[in-house]
């Protein structure tokens, strides 16, 4: 007995979503945690998960990745665009600290938010509000960069009248030879940004999916609405909206190389985000799970040794 032969006509079944197959979804959960780096079929070659042993070595290492990539771009004299998230958070002090010791300036570097909290017309929070993500990366990332981080011209925000113009942006950079890399981090409903697992029911083709440059008010799954409750807001759902802004598989896929952690551990042996870390490597290019295209492009994507073994587990608290 277990979800899947007792779902059917219950409330659950309504809120899980509806493209993702549970037997699929068994067969990647109960893959052996020592086989979670093996290479598949789908991923591409130069696309590369890496385990970590705790908390602090991954926000490290993650910020380095990062700092590595914008130093790269600079000693090759060559644009940087970078989409950044708000989730995770634990790196960008890291970036800052390495840009800095390396005594690196962001004059070529262009920020594009990925997404935004918003209403259903698309409607955002100001940069003053803490709740916002404008908020929280200028307090994390772009404030603490200083005179030598990027420029406030440079930095691009997933408002309802600047996001529908990202992808003109970043072509115009890259057709001028700039390198797009995005920094991203997994949810529960295997978002990246706030692509949500229901955005595939407006796609006829998965080639229309993936051409989907962004959202404007998008609703969100429940799934996430939850997720960011209790990760973000202490379980409180007052503070948050029901619809976000977000770039799409369009732009997301398009990226010479992505960046991503997986730290979704709680602690007093509690985490969340095992099934999500399997199911982006494991289930398949399927437009119901965003993340798992993620390997379908170069990049790494860090994530911490014990999810590998969490879907194995049973804790009683």
């Amino acid at each position: 007995m277990d979800m899947i032969s007792t779902i059917k006509g219950t409330l659950f079944e309504t809120l899980y979503p509806k493209g993702w197959e549970l037997e699929r979804v068994k067969y990647c959960v109960t893959q052996d945690p020592a086989t979670i780096c093996d290479r598949q079929d789908f991923w591409h070659s130069e696309f590369k998960p890496v385990p970590v042993k705790d908390l602090n070595s991954l926000a490290v290492q993650f910020g380095h990745e990062i700092a590595m990539q914008i130093r790269k771009a600079k000693e090759e004299s060559r644009e940087l665009v970078l989409i950044l998230p708000v989730g995770p958070m634990e790196m960008y002090q890291w970036v800052v600290y390495f840009l800095q010791e390396w005594g690196i300036t962001c004059e070529h570097v262009h920020g594009f938010m990925m997404d935004e909290w918003s209403d259903a017309e698309g409607n955002t929070l100001p940069a003053s509000n803490p709740v916002s993500f404008q908020y929280a990366i200028n307090k994390a990332f772009y404030g603490p960069l200083g005179k030598n981080g990027i420029p406030e011209k440079q930095r691009h925000y997933a408002t309802k009248d600047v996001l529908p113009h990202y992808s003109e942006i970043m072509g115009e950079l890259r057709s001028k030879g700039a390198k797009q890399v995005m920094v991203y981090g997994v949810g529960r409903a295997c978002h990246i940004a706030f692509w949500d697992p229901h955005f595939a029911l407006d796609y006829a083709k998965v080639e229309d999916w993936l051409s989907a440059t962004h959202r404007v008010g998008a609703m969100l799954h429940p799934l996430t609405i939850e997720q960011n409750a209790y990760l973000t807001f202490h379980g409180n759902y007052i503070p948050m909206t029901c619809y976000a802004n977000t770039i799409g598989p369009g732009i997301m896929f398009k990226s010479d190389f992505a960046i991503g952690g997986c730290d979704g551990v709680l602690g007093r042996g509690m985490s969340w985000q095992g099934q999500t870390l399997w199911l982006t490597l494991r289930y398949g290019k399927n437009p119901w799970i965003t993340s798992s295209f993620i390997p379908t492009i170069p990049g790494k994507m860090l994530f911490l040794e014990e999810l590998a073994g969490s879907c194995a587990e049973i804790n009683p608290h």
